[in-house]
């Protein structure tokens, strides 16, 4: 029997992985767990993303678990500093028994990005999820990681066997706001829009986007998706959460209070009684495509790799504003579909990719794989220590660092030379 330890440390990274593992062969057998970092998500989070409990683990606690259980696929499912400095430790990646270091990305990937393969340059199988992403970060790996294979696969939490399906009428664009086919009685269809703790950046931008979302409530229920509620971790750290901003424009008058709801737990949830889906490129437009609900992918900001949605370019859903205050949503083109995102099933290949790793390990044993140094060495020791110290030491460390960054020239006395602080859990 083939047995899969997967491992996450994040909300979103968690949502991947759990999803990949029900994706595979059901006579494997499968684990899921968290490890400790400063962004391990809550008991909530967990639930969500993962639809049960999940043990959490400290670093020490997961290598043991390993070294022990020896399984033959290690999941990977990790943000990329994670990923890098667990392959640090020598025992993962040298000797015939070791396992498959399976990765991949929760989401939209593209552009592909240097950054991204070298982190995980020192495993096995890196899952991608459109034939646009596996060409362009083959041809990174083919510089940057040697004998790292690209397994294609859908993204998991997307239907594996059917098209899209198209909202009633078939037409691309929907400008009208009828009764919602997931309505019933007097409640009324919502517009879902999902948060992104990275984009927009600015703060201004973001209350744009509020206030054209208040104005959408006239006609329907305009509903902000939220990554985590308020104390909780993300994968990425959010400078200018929504509530904030919207309780500012409850103060200044701008907007009634209750125009817009805000809104944690799953997207499939979130999506159950959507008519329309906005967003500036979160992967939950995939999700909202899958199951017929026209989106709208907001291009007043920009369209650019820092805001995630230059894969949306070609797809016929880039809107403004404007539109969302018109009740304007797209579905999207359906030669894009096939580039991106919703592939057949039958191109999908990681999981014969998979096992022609484990039958590899199984008959000769699997070649060592070496890490690539990625930063300075005192970019490696923080990345060591945010796995041996909480959440909350981390803060203060942090914080540390941002007062010292702030005086003045000088004013610390001479600097240190560059050193790397050993961890020994993490040689």
């Amino acid at each position: 029997m083939v047995r899969v330890l997967a491992v996450a440390d994040s909300d979103s990274y968690l949502k991947w992985s759990a999803a990949t593992l029900a994706a595979m062969p059901a006579s494997w057998q499968t684990e899921q767990v968290v490890i400790t970092t400063p962004i391990t998500p809550s008991g909530a989070q967990i639930v969500a993303a993962a639809s049960g409990e999940v043990a959490v683990l400290s670093v020490a606690r997961l290598l043991w678990k390993v070294s022990t259980q020896r399984p033959d696929v290690l999941l990977l499912g990790c943000t990329g500093p994670v990923v890098h400095t667990l392959l640090t430790n020598p025992r993962l990646r040298h000797g015939r028994r070791r396992p498959v270091l399976m990765t991949g990305l929760p989401g939209i990937s593209v552009p592909a990005t240097a950054r991204a393969v070298e982190f995980r340059s020192a495993c096995d199988l890196f899952v991608v999820h459109s034939h646009r992403e596996r060409a362009d970060f083959s041809r990174l790996g083919e510089v940057l990681a040697p004998g790292l294979t690209f397994g294609l696969a859908r993204l998991p939490f997307l239907p594996a066997d059917r098209p899209p399906r198209r909202p009633s009428g078939g037409t691309r664009e929907r400008s009208d706001r009828q009764p919602s086919r997931r309505a019933t009685g007097d409640v009324r269809p919502d517009v879902v829009f999902a948060a992104q703790a990275k984009v927009p950046r600015q703060r201004e931008q973001r209350r744009e986007v509020l206030l054209a979302l208040a104005q959408t409530a006239a006609t329907g229920s305009a509903v902000v998706k939220l990554r985590a509620a308020d104390g909780e971790e993300q994968t990425h750290r959010e400078l200018w959460p929504y509530p904030r901003i919207w309780s500012e424009l409850v103060r200044e008058g701008r907007v009634a209070e209750h125009a817009v709801r805000f809104s944690t737990g799953s997207m499939a949830d979130a999506l159950d009684r959507a008519e329309g889906f906005v967003t500036v490129s979160s992967t939950a437009a995939l999700e909202a495509i899958a199951v017929g609900i026209p989106i709208l992918v907001l291009s007043d900001f920009g369209v650019s790799a820092e805001l995630i949605n230059l894969v949306f370019q070609e797809s016929g859903c880039l809107g403004t504003l404007q539109d969302l205050r018109d009740g304007r949503f797209f579905t999207p083109d359906r030669r894009w579909l096939s580039d991106n995102y919703f592939h057949p099933s039958d191109d999908s290949d990681w999981v014969d990719r998979l096992r022609d790793l484990i039958e590899e390990r199984r008959v000769s044993g699997l070649r060592a794989r070496a890490v690539t140094p990625v930063g300075s060495r005192a970019s490696l020791a923080r990345r060591q220590l945010r796995l041996v110290l909480s959440a909350r030491s981390w803060r203060t460390v942090s914080a540390v660092r941002r007062r010292l960054r702030q005086l003045p020239a000088g004013a610390g006395g001479p600097r240190p030379r560059d050193r790397t602080t050993r961890v020994p859990l993490l040689d």
